[in-house]
């Protein structure tokens, strides 16, 4: 382990950290649309004025010479302002400026009599226009652009009455949480499944929050945090979401980036304001999602040395809930994915004292989630939960949902009454396989090695008695593969031996050899089978001590170290003799899996051949054809060819086949 770095930069868990104000994107966005606004109105009021003449002089000469409409100008206290007539002779030396077009001259203001004078001796007729004081040219200069800035003050000091003494910033640091109210949650246990466990383990804080006397009798605190730890999808939130439905009370969502914001001392704000409304709504529930997002721990090495506002939400959240008394019935519940990386002052007794696992769930827990999710759409009466229970290892009550729903869009795109075995079978594969691309046009020598490359797996694998059954082989691409050997297992496993684990790796090597064999060259498909066996052969050897020269020792680095460089813990002979094991363990599953194939090379021959054929084999039909039988069913060639010599060569019979069609449609080869 590595010693923990930069303790000197810890702040204070016992003291609460003092959030520093700072400006809102609010006010920030109300004072750029007021430039720009300023900035608009000044371009528009300054273009707006018409065409300005430098000197009364020219402006006289061009009176003179009758260039004005009927010689008549408009005089305020400081323009004199003209409308230029049209068919009228510039004056030579002047700019020429279109007809239409209105002109000013800016005049001192206290000489008027001396304008006027000279205009009148033009015999240019002058109005003088008194009511255009200088408050009357400022309120239509400045008029608009004083209504914005009133209005922006309405906005902002509206905001400020809304969030009291602090303003806007008063409402920045506001908690973004969800609330649902007492009676607004309908989520009970009923709609939570395959974690029976958790569910028992979670019973009492049920019990608390609807008779918390009970607990008080005899002195006993009910945990103040609850952690609920699991890998993605496995149900955290939805069991949280439960709890607080059986126990009828409100329930506080957030989750943990909502916290960290670009301003210092937001996240800590936000973290008092919720449990401070959460005091006040008692009985309730503050669930925190995702909290490693601010709970991970301090002093990792990672931090610039600076203040970190992730670290200060952490201090305010330890603070907070050491400030629980006996009589605030709040129960804080989080979830993760990753507990490993949490901060062990979050974890420890009086804070997130206890830690509910909540784990993927086995078969019988598989079953149980397809059975809720079930009941939203609909079956025929011939689907078998408990089978899609059992090939359906790893999967999480997310996978399983999405499941029932991919089930759901096929049978409706098929335009079936009900969803079969079928559509849940093919729902499975594409969700843990990808999307079959029937389309895709393969060459033949592709098709071959293909077919060659899945018999092999599927021999190696059907002969091999602690390999996990085939649950069908087929050449149709699927993802990024070009063909895939599937597999039903009889069990759940929560750990791996050794005779599995070299089975599998002898399954992974019989498709390279086989597909070698037959076309006397290797390809890239092979490069999953080749990283599989490669990661088999590491754990074993770095992580399970399966190497009789290595022995009984890890050699795999701490998961839980955090280090900016990985760091081998063993010596450069140690090193080679690792890379040796791991050679001859993936060397011998080779050699072992070409001995199988040349025993069974037969095999390996007829189900390509039906492969190529059929282009996807079920169990019962991969059993026959290692027992030497053939295959009797109509192969996809023999539908193509039935369709095109069913086509009519008449419009009116093509229409007719189309209405009559439906029952005989080319079925998916998957």
């Amino acid at each position: 382990m590595a010693n923990p770095t930069g303790n000197q930069n810890k702040p204070n868990p016992n003291q609460s950290p003092t959030p520093k104000p700072k400006f809102s994107r609010g006010i920030l966005s109300w004072m750029l649309i007021c430039f720009v606004l300023i900035m608009l109105w000044g371009a528009i009021n300054g273009t707006g004025s018409g065409k300005e003449i430098p000197t009364f002089d020219d402006f006289l000469l061009r009176a003179q010479s009758h260039q004005f409409v009927d010689d008549n100008v408009t005089m305020e206290n400081t323009k004199i302002f003209a409308t230029i007539a049209d068919g009228k002779s510039t004056p030579i030396g002047a700019p020429d400026i279109a007809a239409g077009t209105e002109v000013f001259c800016e005049i001192v203001s206290g000489e008027k009599s001396y304008y006027l004078k000279q205009l009148k001796e033009a015999e240019i007729k002058v109005t003088v226009n008194e009511d255009s004081g200088l408050f009357m040219h400022f309120l239509l200069s400045w008029g608009p652009m004083i209504f914005i800035l009133f209005l922006i003050f309405f906005f902002i000091s509206r905001s400020a009455r809304g969030g009291g003494a602090g303003g806007m910033i008063g409402n920045f640091g506001k908690s973004k949480h969800k609330l649902a109210v007492k009676g607004e949650n309908k989520i009970t246990f009923n709609d939570v499944a395959g974690i029976v466990e958790a569910k028992a383990e979670v019973h009492e804080i049920i019990q608390f929050l609807k008779n918390p006397k009970k607990f008080s009798r005899l002195g006993g605190r009910i945990p103040r945090g609850i952690l609920l730890v699991g890998q993605p999808g496995c149900g955290k939130t939805l069991l949280a979401k439960a709890i607080a439905g059986e126990a009828d009370v409100p329930f506080f969502t957030i989750s943990g980036s909502d916290f960290v914001e670009m301003f210092v001392g937001v996240g800590a704000s936000r973290v008092r304001d919720l449990f401070k409304q959460a005091k006040e709504a008692s009985p309730c529930i503050i669930f925190l999602d995702e909290i490693d997002a601010v709970g991970r721990k301090r002093g990792s090495g990672f931090s610039s040395g600076g203040h970190d506002e992730r670290e200060q939400t952490l201090n305010a959240i330890l603070v907070e809930m050491d400030g629980f008394e006996l009589s605030d019935q709040v129960i804080v519940m989080a979830a993760t994915n990753r507990a490993d990386v949490l901060d062990p002052a979050l974890t420890r007794p009086g804070r997130f004292d206890r830690q509910v696992q909540v784990p993927l769930p086995d078969v019988e827990g598989r079953k149980a989630i397809l059975g809720v999710h079930a009941k939203k759409i609909k079956l025929s009466p011939t689907v078998d939960l408990a089978r899609i229970a059992r090939g359906t290892p790893m999967f999480s009550g997310a996978d399983l949902e999405a499941l029932i729903n991919e089930a759901a869009i096929i049978a409706t795109l098929a335009d079936k009454d009900c969803v079969e075995q079928l559509d849940l079978d093919e729902a499975r594969d594409k969700i843990r396989w990808g999307r079959a691309s029937k389309s895709r046009k393969v060459e033949e020598l592709e098709r071959v090695a293909t077919a060659y490359h899945e018999a092999g797996h599927t021999v190696v694998q059907l002969v091999l008695p602690h390999a996990d059954p085939v649950h069908k082989v087929t050449i149709i691409p699927r993802g990024q593969s070009g063909g895939a050997t599937f597999s039903l297992p009889e069990k759940d496993r929560y750990f791996y031996n050794r005779k599995f684990l070299e089975a599998s790796m002898r399954v992974l090597c019989g498709g390279r050899i086989a597909e070698r064999r037959k076309t006397n060259d290797i390809s890239s498909g092979a490069s999953m089978d080749i990283q599989m066996a490669t990661s088999y052969a590491r754990h074993m050897i770095l992580d399970w001590g399966m190497s009789d020269r290595l022995g009984f020792v890890m050699y795999s680095p701490d998961p839980q170290r955090e280090a900016i460089f990985a760091d081998k813990d063993y010596s450069p002979d140690t090193a080679r003799i690792i890379d040796e094991e791991i050679k001859r363990l993936i060397d011998s599953a080779y050699a072992e899996s070409e001995r199988i194939l040349d025993e069974h090379w037969e095999q390996v021959v007829a189900i390509s051949e039906a492969l190529l054929e059929y282009e996807t084999l079920q169990a019962d039909e991969l059993e026959a054809l290692m027992r030497g039988e053939k295959i009797t069913r109509t192969s996809v060639g023999d539908l193509l060819d039935q369709e095109a010599s069913a086509t009519p060569e008449t419009e009116s019979g093509k229409n007719d086949s189309e209405e009559t069609s439906s029952d005989d449609a080319l079925p998916s080869p998957a």
